[in-house]
């Protein structure tokens, strides 16, 4: 019987990211991906549970929207470990560490999941400004840019949940 060769993968690690410690503007740049997995989560609730004559149009606007958030904590957690700060994203500690306001659960009404949602894009939006000023104090030019990157898209998507409840 064969049996092949296991690969050995090495990644480099830019020397002066291996050898620093995390500068100290990263903190903050640990929150948002566990501030964005509890979104993902109260998303893919309000994409499970919508009723309604909006139902064929939120439906699949909620699994974009979580998909899109999704990609975005992936590439905030990526950077920030990047750069030397940890990545933290069980559920326990999201559910710890999030400052997002718990989805109430019972909810299946099309309007009240758009008012929710857009009541939690506000939260998660503040806290990814709070990350840009912190990161551009910290000098942190890259990470500002994917902050900046991640709240033009979520301020879209927050506008096209709006929208989509004046319909």
């Amino acid at each position: 019987m064969f049996v092949p060769k296991e690969e050995t993968r090495h990644v480099r690690i830019p020397e002066q990211a291996a050898r620093r410690a995390p500068p100290p503007h990263l903190r903050v740049a640990e929150r948002p991906p566990g501030r964005g997995l509890d979104l993902h989560g109260q998303i893919k609730v309000a994409h499970w549970k919508v009723r309604g004559p909006l139902f064929p149009s939120l439906h699949p606007l909620f699994e974009q929207f979580a998909v899109a958030i999704a990609g975005l904590s992936d590439a905030i957690a990526e950077r920030a470990v990047t750069l030397g700060a940890r990545a933290y994203g069980t559920a326990r500690h999201v559910a710890n560490a999030s400052r997002l306001p718990e989805y109430p659960q019972e909810t299946v009404r099309d309007l009240e999941h758009i008012r929710l949602l857009a009541d939690r894009f506000d939260a998660y939006l503040q806290g990814l400004h709070q990350a840009r000023r912190i990161a551009e104090e910290g000098d942190d030019g890259d990470t500002a840019d994917l902050l900046t990157q991640a709240i033009s898209d979520f301020e879209k998507n927050a506008w096209f949940l709006r929208a989509t409840g004046d319909a």
